[in-house]
């Protein structure tokens, strides 16, 4: 049984056929002649709202021949205290795989364990591994291999997106830069576990200078409105701009992996003068995540 439960526990080997995979999906998209999802009903549990996520997941398994079934928690007994543990062994009785988006990561672990059927995070609050396998496959589409890159994140680094990159860094063999308020920073413990090349400051344009990728994510990730007026005040200089991009190696990669807040953590120019990345890399989401299908399945 395969589950996708977080990039620090996918085997370095599964990540390496995941990213290779992802670019045949890209390539053969409308013309795939396995359809290895076929007869298959797979469910979306969204405790999160999303755009690409949801979309790119319900494209990706019709496309592979199988049926998405999108249940937010408002669908189902779980928004209503159901636990974690009766509804993934109810649903592991009647469906194929499962796409679970929330806050707790203890809860995608907890329904894989359960349920008896492939699981994928799609985003908790420690992990967003499918982003993070989407973005390598836009870096080496765009750049070649990452294994001896720079990638800079700017912004909120201890959110589940830079923690996702911090044990990316560690399998793949590239620098991972943290450039955030000491508060915003990866805890050490969490440094430790990740085990890779990453270094973290507060000095935004030392972590800019010369980095092969520039990559920032919102300031107020879900659960964390309360915090808005605090965050905006303490990451307002964290911003990727127009100054920032001339630090950083000449045709630098600069991502969002969206929605974007413009004029706050990246600035409206520099958002249109990297939209295409900005789209591929929200396009690779379909193709990463159908790779992930295969991969589950397989």
């Amino acid at each position: 049984m395969k589950h996708l439960l977080s990039i620090e526990k996918l085997a370095r080997p599964d990540m390496e056929r995941i990213l290779t995979d992802s670019v045949v999906m890209k390539r053969a998209r409308g013309r795939h002649k396995a359809q290895p999802l076929a007869g298959q009903t797979w469910a979306l549990i969204f405790s999160k709202s999303s755009t690409r996520t949801r979309v790119s997941f319900e494209v990706g398994i019709s496309e592979l021949g199988g049926r998405p079934m999108f249940l937010s928690a408002a669908d189902i007994q779980l928004g209503r205290g159901e636990p974690i543990k009766d509804t993934a062994r109810v649903m592991g009785r009647m469906l194929h795989g499962a796409i679970f988006r929330t806050y707790a990561q203890s809860d995608v672990e907890e329904f894989a364990q359960y349920s008896g059927i492939p699981t994928i995070n799609a985003l908790t609050d420690a992990e967003h591994p499918c982003q993070i396998l989407a973005d390598i496959q836009t870096i080496q589409e765009k750049q070649g291999s990452i294994a001896g890159k720079i990638v800079t994140f700017i912004g909120d680094g201890a959110c589940n997106v830079p923690v996702s990159w911090m044990f990316a860094a560690g399998k793949l063999g590239f620098q991972l830069r943290i450039a955030a308020p000491k508060k915003f920073q990866p805890s050490a413990a969490l440094l430790k576990r990740a085990a890779g090349k990453i270094i973290c400051t507060e000095d935004v344009k030392a972590a800019a200078r010369e980095a092969d990728v520039l990559y920032t994510d919102v300031w107020v990730s879900m659960g964390k409105e309360a915090e808005s007026a605090a965050r905006i005040k303490a990451l307002k200089s964290y911003q990727i701009n127009q100054a920032l991009v001339k630090l950083a190696k000449p045709g630098a990669l600069v991502m969002h992996c969206l929605p974007a807040y413009r004029g706050k953590e990246i600035d409206d120019a520099t958002f249109e003068a990297n939209a295409d990345t900005i789209f591929t890399q929200a396009e690779n989401r379909l193709h990463a995540q159908k790779a992930i299908l295969n991969w589950a399945v397989s």
